[in-house]
């Protein structure tokens, strides 16, 4: 299992990571579509290539092809998304937020899986990426749908996870 073998790379300085991420994805309440395509998104969002290696075949393995496509295509849209927004919010001009945006994300509207699962994935997406204003959006979007709070956030933990893993292994990597 991929995932243990993840575990096991996690260096002792990090065991709270390592019982995190055991955690997280070994010991979830989500389903098994909404916590793969979370954790498939969060992979690729970490832009780590040892997470997304070792976590993307098994992600594969629970995903139908429809969700494992829209999972990747939530990290994709968010990836833009996330800076636009972001850059936008941050600029003290408030003119920018009344701009057009003139960028093409009709994945939103139509992902191929159902709304809730796509916009969980991409909250944990925008959670890695650091945008609030995109943040704010997916949530009240999910919540309007009915989702509780405990579920939204047991997807940004699994970005929170996943980014932290990333890192260290990443910086591990260099520092050999």
């Amino acid at each position: 299992m991929a995932l243990d073998e993840l575990k096991s790379a996690v260096p002792d300085y990090a065991k709270d990571l390592k019982l995190n991420l055991g955690s997280v994805i070994g010991n979830s309440d989500l389903p098994q579509q909404q916590l793969w395509g979370t954790v498939l998104a969060c992979a690729i969002a970490s832009r780590s290539p040892r997470v997304l290696r070792e976590l993307e075949p098994e992600a594969k393995a629970n995903l139908s092809p429809e969700a494992y496509t829209a999972a990747k295509s939530a990290a994709a849209v968010m990836a833009m998304n996330n800076v636009f927004y972001r850059t936008r919010h941050l600029l003290s001009d408030p003119e920018y937020g009344t701009m057009r945006a003139g960028l093409r994300m009709n994945v939103i509207g139509n992902p191929g899986v159902e709304k809730v699962d796509f916009e969980l994935w991409s909250l944990a997406v925008s959670a890695i990426n650091g945008c609030g204003q995109c943040l704010d959006s997916h949530e009240q979007v999910l919540r309007k749908a009915g989702v509780d709070r405990e579920t939204i956030q047991e997807a940004f933990k699994v970005a929170a996870v996943i980014q932290a893993v990333g890192v260290t292994l990443d910086s591990e990597d260099v520092l050999a």
